[in-house]
C-alpha cells in the first residue's frame, strides 16, 4: 500500500484532529496520503485516483460520500466511527491507531456492496443526468405535505401509479436506513436485489417489492406542486410534472475492507438497531 486517502466529517469535533494524527503516522511510515473534508466531494474525487485505501472518519453519512468517490475507482473503504450508529463502519475512533497496521497490510477481506444508478430525464434538459447512490434513491414530494402521483414501470411493464409521499428504491445497504423506517425488509449486505418501497401510500399499492438485480425501474412524476429527487439523502434536485427517473444497479460496487468475521452482520444488527432508537 502506497497511497491512502482520509475523508473526514467537518461537523464532528474530533474528526479533523484524528485525521491529522493518522496522516502524521502514515507519512512517518513513508506513505503518500491526502486529507479532505467530506463536504468537498469534488475536491476529494480529484485526489482519489491511485489511492489504495480511503479512511472515512465520521459516520455512515461520511461513508456514503466516500462510496460515491471510491466506487468508480474500485478503492476499498474503511469506516472509522465517530457517529451514533455506524452500520457500515469497521472500527471505532478509539481503536483505529491500534488496527491501522493491519489495515495498511491489507489484512482481512473485501465486502462488495451494490450501488444504484439513477438517470434523470426532464422535459427542459436535452442532456440526461446520471447519478450513483449507495443507500437509496427517493422520488416524491418536496416540502409541501401533499401526495404526488408516481407512475412505476418495471422492465417496461406498467406496475402501478402510487399516490404517496414518495417511493424509495434501495440497495441492501439502504434497507437498514430510510426504507426500513418506511416498513421495508432488511436485506443481507452483499445482496444484489433491489428494494422498491412506497412511502405513505394512499389508496394504491403499499407493499414493498424485492426485485432481481437485472431490474430497471422507471418512475414518472405527476404533480402540480414541488417534487424532488434525492440520492442517499445528500444530493437533491427538484422535479417537475412528467419528469422521469430510471433506476438500475450500477456497474460499480462499493468495496469495504473488513477485519471482522464474515458473519459480523447478524451479531451487529440488533445492537445497531437499538442504538438508532436510543
Amino acid at each position: 500500500m502506497k497511497r491512502v486517502g482520509i475523508l473526514y466529517q467537518p461537523k464532528r469535533e474530533k474528526a479533523l484532529p484524528l485525521a491529522q494524527e493518522i496522516e502524521k503516522s502514515l507519512r512517518y511510515q513513508g506513505l503518500s496520503c491526502w486529507v479532505c473534508s467530506a463536504s468537498e466531494e469534488d475536491k476529494a474525487q480529484s485526489q482519489a485516483p491511485d489511492s489504495d485505501l480511503i479512511l472515512s472518519i465520521g459516520g455512515d453519512g461520511t461513508i456514503l460520500r466516500a462510496a460515491r468517490i471510491s466506487a468508480p475507482l474500485s478503492i476499498p473503504i474503511v469506516g472509522v466511527n465517530l457517529g451514533k450508529v455506524g452500520f457500515m463502519t469497521e472500527v471505532d475512533a478509539t481503536e483505529v491507531m491500534e488496527k491501522l497496521p493491519q489495515l495498511l497490510a491489507g489484512k482481512g477481506w473485501v465486502e462488495e456492496r451494490a450501488m444504484l444508478e439513477a438517470e434523470l430525464v426532464t422535459r427542459e434538459e436535452k442532456t440526461n443526468k446520471i447519478f450513483r447512490a449507495l443507500n437509496d434513491v427517493f422520488v416524491g414530494r418536496g416540502n409541501l405535505v401533499r401526495l404526488v402521483l408516481i407512475e412505476a414501470t418495471i422492465n417496461g411493464e406498467f406496475l402501478t401509479t402510487y399516490r404517496a409521499d414518495g417511493v424509495i428504491i434501495a440497495t441492501a445497504t439502504g434497507s437498514t436506513g430510510y426504507a426500513l423506517a418506511a416498513g421495508g425488509p432488511i436485506l443481507y449486505p452483499e445482496s444484489k436485489e433491489i428494494l422498491l418501497q412506497p412511502l405513505a401510500s394512499h389508496l394504491s399499492l403499499s407493499q414493498a417489492l424485492v426485485l432481481p438485480p437485472e431490474t430497471t425501474i422507471e418512475l414518472k412524476v405527476t404533480t402540480t406542486h414541488e417534487a424532488k429527487l434525492s440520492l442517499d439523502g445528500q444530493v437533491e434536485m427538484p422535479l417537475s410534472s412528467d419528469d422521469r427517473v430510471e433506476v438500475k444497479l450500477s456497474s460499480h460496487v462499493a468495496r469495504f475492507l473488513r477485519l471482522r468475521p464474515k458473519t459480523y452482520f447478524y451479531s451487529l444488527l440488533e445492537r445497531k438497531l437499538k442504538e438508532k432508537v436510543l
